[in-house]
C-alpha cells in the first residue's frame, strides 16, 4: 500500500469529508469553555456579606439597607465588609439604633450572595476550597490526557473521542444535582477527565485526516470556536442567574454531541497501523466518494512493510537531537503556556472590572489572536511561529510586574 500522504492526496486531503468531520470534532468546542469558565462563575468571591438576620427577629421592618447599616462594619473605603458582622445582642432594636455594635466576629450564620450564580459559600475563610476546586478540576484534565492517550492507540481515536463525551454528559448534569461540595468535586475531577481526554484525540483525529499543509486549521479552529463559547456562556450566565440551571443548559448541546459523536469515522491512519486494512480501505473508499475523488486500486494493495514511519518523522531522525529532547522541549513549553493562560482564566473575575465585562473581554481577545495564528502558521511556519508567541505572551506578562497593583486597582474602577 502507498504511503498514507500520497492515499490522501488522491482522496483530496482538505475536501467536504475533512471539512464535515473537522466541523463535528470542534463544535464541542463550543461547549468545552462553560466547563471551565463556570468555575470563575460558580465560586466568584464578589458581592456577599454576613448573614445578619438574627436582627429582624427585633426589628422585623427594617429595610435591607437599614439591617446592614446596623449589623455589618464597613470598610475603609465605605463598602460592607464581606466577611465581617458584629456579634448579636439580646438588645432591643432602639438600643441597637441609639448605642451602636462594636464587637466583631466572622460570619457565624453564613452568607447571603446577591447573584445566584454562586454558590457553596466558597468566600472569605473558605476560600481555599474554591482553589481546591480549581486544582481538582484541572488534576482531573490532567488524568484524562494521561489516560486517554495510551487508550487512543490501543482502542483508536474514534472511542477516545466518544467516551469522554458521554463521561462530560453525564457528570455535568451530576454537577447541577450535587447535592453538597464533595459530590461537585468528585464529578467536577470526572469532567476534567473528559475535557483532557476529549480534547486531545479529537485534534488527533481531525489531523490525521487531512494534509499536512492545511493541518494548522484544524487546532486553530478548536481554539477559535473555544473562544466564541466563552462569550457564548457569557450571555447563558448573564441572563439565567441560577447556577444549576445553567449546567444542565450546558448539557444540552452536549447531548446533541453524544448522539453524533457515534457516526464519525476512525482515523484511517490508525486502522492501517494496526493492521485493519480491510476497514481502512472502506473508509478511503468513502472519503473518496464524499470527495467525488476516485481511489487506483494499486493505491490500495497491501503490503506489510505499511509505512510505520508515519509516527516517527523526519523530526525524530535528526542526528543532533535525539528522541526524547523534542518531546521534553515541547513538554515544558505546554506548561509554560498552560500556567500563564489557566492564571489569567481562572482568576478573571478578580480583575477589578464587572465579572461579566472580563469575561467578555477576556473571549473576545483570543478571537483575533488564534485567526493571526493560522496566517501565521501557514506564512512563517511552525517553528517561528512557536518562537514569537512564546516571546511575545512571556514579554506581556514581565511587562504586568512593572504595573503597581494600586494603579491597576485604580484604572480598573475608573473604568
Amino acid at each position: 500500500m502507498a504511503n498514507f500522504g500520497e492515499i490522501l492526496e488522491t482522496v483530496g486531503d482538505f475536501g467536504l469529508f475533512q471539512k464535515l468531520l473537522l466541523f463535528a470534532l470542534c463544535f464541542p468546542n463550543l461547549i468545552l469553555p462553560f466547563q471551565l469558565s463556570s468555575l470563575v462563575f460558580n465560586h466568584a468571591d464578589t458581592n456577599h456579606h454576613c448573614n445578619a438576620d438574627w436582627i429582624l427577629q427585633v426589628g422585623s421592618n427594617l429595610t435591607k439597607e437599614e439591617q446592614l447599616n446596623l449589623t455589618l462594619p464597613r470598610l475603609s473605603d465605605g463598602s460592607f465588609s464581606p466577611c465581617q458582622m458584629y456579634v448579636p445582642v439580646d438588645w432591643d432594636l432602639s438600643a441597637i439604633q441609639e448605642y451602636g455594635l462594636n464587637e466583631t466576629t466572622t460570619c457565624t450564620d453564613g452568607w447571603v450572595h446577591n447573584d445566584t450564580i454562586y454558590e457553596f459559600d466558597l468566600v472569605c475563610d473558605n476560600v481555599n476550597l474554591f482553589r481546591g476546586a480549581q486544582t481538582i478540576f484541572l488534576a482531573g484534565v490532567l488524568v484524562g490526557a494521561v489516560l486517554f492517550g495510551p487508550f487512543s492507540e490501543s482502542f483508536g481515536r474514534k472511542r477516545a473521542t466518544q467516551i469522554p463525551m458521554v463521561l462530560m454528559l453525564i457528570f455535568t448534569v451530576v454537577t447541577g444535582l450535587a447535592p453538597n461540595f464533595y459530590v461537585y468535586l468528585a464529578s467536577q475531577f470526572i469532567v476534567g477527565i473528559a475535557l483532557g481526554g476529549f480534547r486531545i484525540n479529537s485534534i488527533i483525529l481531525a489531523t490525521e485526516w487531512i494534509g499536512v499543509a492545511q493541518r494548522s486549521y484544524a487546532a486553530c479552529l478548536s481554539q477559535v470556536l473555544a473562544a466564541l463559547g466563552q462569550v457564548m456562556f457569557l450571555a447563558v450566565v448573564y441572563y439565567v442567574r441560577d447556577w444549576r440551571l445553567d449546567q444542565f443548559i450546558m448539557a444540552g448541546p452536549l447531548a446533541f454531541v453524544v448522539i453524533y459523536i457515534w457516526f464519525i469515522p476512525e482515523s484511517a491512519r490508525w486502522l492501517l497501523v494496526r493492521g485493519r486494512t480491510t476497514d481502512a480501505k472502506e473508509l478511503i473508499q468513502k472519503a473518496a466518494a464524499i470527495n467525488k475523488r476516485t481511489v487506483p486500486d494499486s493505491l490500495l494493495i497491501h503490503r506489510e512493510t505499511f509505512v510505520f514511519k508515519l509516527f516517527f518523522p523526519e523530526l525524530f531522525r535528526v542526528q543532533f537531537v535525539s528522541k526524547l529532547e523534542w518531546p521534553s522541549i515541547l513538554f515544558i513549553f505546554r506548561c509554560a503556556l498552560n500556567l500563564a493562560y489557566y492564571s489569567l482564566s481562572l482568576n478573571v473575575g478578580k480583575f477589578g472590572l464587572d465579572i461579566f465585562l472580563n469575561q467578555l473581554i477576556f473571549g473576545l481577545s483570543e478571537i483575533p489572536v488564534h485567526f493571526l495564528c493560522m496566517w501565521s502558521l501557514e506564512t512563517v511556519g511552525r517553528k517561528v511561529s512557536l518562537m514569537a508567541a512564546l516571546i511575545v505572551g512571556g514579554s506581556l506578562c514581565l511587562l504586568t510586574l512593572a504595573v503597581p497593583q494600586s494603579k491597576t486597582f485604580s484604572l480598573c474602577n475608573t473604568l
